[in-house]
C-alpha cells in the first residue's frame, strides 16, 4: 500500500529541518553551466558538452526558452540559455521556427542538438511544466527544479514526466536538479526521469528526486530494450515507491547515490539489463535491487554498498530480491574513470551536494564535497589564483593562432582579437556573446588576458573562459584583465560574456601557457 502523499512531505520538510540543524549553507553561483564537465556514461560517444562555445541568453519565461531554441542560425547552433524565475504553463507558448520544434504544454527540445539549460540568479523552477527531450543530441539540464508535472487533473504536461526522452536521443547530461512530484499516478503524477524508444549515453548526477510513486525508467516495455549506457551518481532517491531506476535492457552504472523510503522496490532490474551498482547507501527501503514484477530477469554486479534498515520479500515467480545478502550474477565493465566516495560518507557527501541551489558542489572521491570553480581566490597562495596587476610573461600564444565566436556586429572580426593590434577589436552582435581561439593540436594554456578596446573599459560584466574541447568552465568571474587556471591542453578556449553594461569590444584576446 502506496504511503499518503501527506507522510511523503512531513519527511521532505524533516530532511530540510535536519540540514538546517546542521548548519549547512550552501551558496548558488550567478552562472556556472556545466562546471567541470559532463561525468559517466554522457562522457562517451563524442562526450556531452550542450550549448558551450555558443551564444548565452537569458530567459525568465517558456516563451522565451522556445525563442532562444528558434532563433538560431540551425536546430545545430550551440548555445546556452541561462533560466531564471518560475517557467509555467502561463508563460510558456509555442514558437515557430526553422530551428525548433516547440510545443506550449512542455518545455520541447525536439530534433536539435548542442543545448544547455542552466538555472542561474535566485533559481530556475519549472511549475507543473515538464522538460521533454526528443530525437535530439548533446543536452545539458543543470541547476533547476522542475516539480508537480502531471498526466491528469490540471494542467497536464509532457506525459506527467518531469524529464521525459524519447526517440534516438544521444548524450544528456542531467545534473544538479531537483526533481519532485507530489504524490504517485493516483494523484495525477508519473515518472520523475525517464528514457524509452532508443535513449543514449545519459548522466544523472547529484540531483534529487523526491516525493513520487516513481523515480524513472529505462525502457517503457520489455520489449523496448534498445536504450542504455546510463549513469546515476551522487543522486538521493528520497521517498519513492518504486523504479529507482526501472531497467530494462541495457545497461546502468548506480554508484555513490542514498536510497531512502523506498517502499516497495529499487533499482529493478529486467529484460536482461545489467546493472553495476558501486558504494550506494540504501536506508529504511524495500527490496532495493532485484528483478520485481516480471518474470524476465536481468542482473547486477554489486561492491561496496551498504544497507540500512533495508527489508526483502520472498522470492516467487515474478520476483527475484537480491537480498538479504546481495551478490553479484554478472559483470559489466565501465568504460569511464570515475572518483569512488565510501558508501559510509555517501549520505553526508550527498545531501551537501544533490540538488539545485546547492552551489554545484561535488565530490572528488575524498568524502568532502568541493568547490567546482578551479578559481576560487580564497588561498592567496594559489599559483592558479589570477592577478590583475602581474602580466603574463613569454609567447602570447593567439598570435598566428585560428579564431571564431558566436555572431559578430558589423565590421568587426574575430581575427582582430589575435593581431596584435590594440587599435582593431572583435564586438558580439548583442551585450552578449563568445570568442574562441584555436590551434590545429593541442596547446597547453593557464592564462589568458582580455585586453578591452579604448573607449570601452569597463564595459564587459560577468564571462566564464571554457574548454571548448570538453565544455569545462576553466574561471568565472566578473571584469576583465589577466584570468588564470590549472593549466589545461586543449585545441580551443572560448571567453564568454555573461553579462555586459554596454556593447563590449575585445582588442585582443591573448594566450599563455605559464
Amino acid at each position: 500500500m502506496r504511503r499518503p502523499v501527506v507522510l511523503r512531505l512531513q519527511a521532505a520538510l524533516g530532511t530540510l529541518a535536519l540540514a538546517a540543524a546542521t548548519g549547512v549553507v550552501l551558496s548558488m553561483p550567478e552562472a556556472a553551466a556545466a562546471a567541470g564537465g559532463a561525468t559517466g556514461y554522457a562522457t562517451q560517444n563524442g562526450g556531452t558538452t550542450g550549448g558551450a562555445g555558443g551564444q548565452t541568453v537569458r530567459a525568465t519565461t517558456g516563451t522565451a526558452i522556445h525563442q532562444a531554441l528558434c532563433g538560431r542560425a540551425s536546430s545545430s547552433t550551440p548555445i546556452t540559455i541561462e533560466v531564471e524565475g518560475t517557467i509555467n504553463h502561463g508563460n510558456t507558448s509555442k514558437v515557430s521556427g526553422d530551428s525548433c520544434n516547440t510545443a506550449a504544454d512542455k518545455i520541447e527540445l525536439k530534433q536539435i542538438s548542442n543545448v544547455t539549460l542552466v538555472g542561474v540568479g535566485n533559481g530556475a523552477v519549472f511549475d507543473q511544466l515538464g522538460i521533454h527531450i526528443r530525437e535530439a543530441s548533446n543536452i545539458v539540464i543543470q541547476n533547476v527544479t522542475v516539480r508537480n508535472v502531471k498526466k491528469s487533473g490540471s494542467p497536464t504536461s509532457n506525459g506527467g514526466d518531469a524529464i521525459g526522452m524519447e526517440s534516438d536521443v544521444r548524450n544528456v547530461w542531467v545534473d544538479h536538479t531537483t526533481l519532485e512530484a507530489s504524490g504517485g499516478e493516483s494523484e495525477g503524477y508519473d515518472g520523475l526521469f525517464d528514457m524509452k524508444a532508443n535513449t543514449q549515453y545519459v548522466t544523472l548526477s547529484y540531483s534529487t528526486l523526491r516525493n513520487s510513486g516513481r523515480g524513472g525508467l529505462i525502457g517503457s516495455s520489455e520489449s523496448d530494450v534498445s536504450n542504455g549506457y546510463v549513469t546515476f551518481h551522487h543522486n538521493l532517491y528520497e521517498n519513492i515507491d518504486s523504479r529507482a531506476p526501472l531497467l530494462r535492457g541495457g545497461t546502468a552504472h548506480m554508484y555513490n547515490n542514498h536510497y531512502k523510503g523506498l517502499s516497495k522496490s529499487g533499482i529493478n532490474s529486467r529484460a536482461g539489463a545489467k546493472a553495476k551498482v558501486d558504494s550506494n547507501y540504501f536506508e529504511d527501503s524495500k527490496d532495493v535491487l532485484g528483478t520485481f514484477y516480471t518474470d524476465a530477469a536481468g542482473s547486477w554486479q554489486v561492491s561496496g554498498n551498504i544497507y540500512d534498515n533495508v527489508t526483502w520479500s520472498q522470492p516467487g515467480e515474478d520476483n527475484n530480491p537480491a537480498g538479504p545478502d546481495p551478490q553479484s550474477n554478472t559483470s559489466v565493465s565501465i568504460p569511464y574513470s570515475y572518483p569512488l566516495d565510501d558508501a559510509s560518507c555517501v549520505p553526508d557527501v550527498v545531501s551537501a551536494t544533490a540538488g539545485a541551489n546547492k552551489g554545484l558542489k561535488v565530490s572528488d572521491g575524498s568524502c568532502t564535497p568541493q568547490n567546482p570553480d578551479p578559481t576560487d581566490p580564497t588561498d592567496p597562495t594559489d599559483p592558479t589564483d589570477p592577478d590583475p596587476t602581474d602580466p603574463p610573461t613569454g609567447t602570447n600564444l593567439s598570435i598566428g593562432a585560428g579564431s571564431d565566436g558566436s555572431s559578430k556586429a558589423g565590421g568587426t572580426s574575430y581575427g582582430d582579437v589575435r593581431d596584435g593590434d590594440l587599435g582593431t577589436y572583435w564586438s558580439p552582435a548583442g551585450t552578449t556573446g563568445s570568442v574562441s581561439v584555436k590551434w590545429s593540436s593541442a596547446t597547453t594554456v593557464s592564462k589568458i588576458n582580455i585586453r578591452e578596446a579604448a573607449g570601452s573599459a569597463g564595459t564587459i560584466g560577468s564571462y566564464r573562459v571554457l574548454n571548448h574541447d570538453s565544455g569545462a568552465v576553466l574561471a568565472s568571474g566578473s571584469g576583465v584583465g589577466v584570468i588564470g587556471f590549472q593549466a589545461v591542453s586543449l585545441k580551443k578556449i572560448t571567453f564568454e560574456i555573461t553579462g555586459a553594461s554596454g556593447t563590449p569590444r575585445i582588442a585582443e584576446f591573448e594566450t599563455y601557457a605559464g
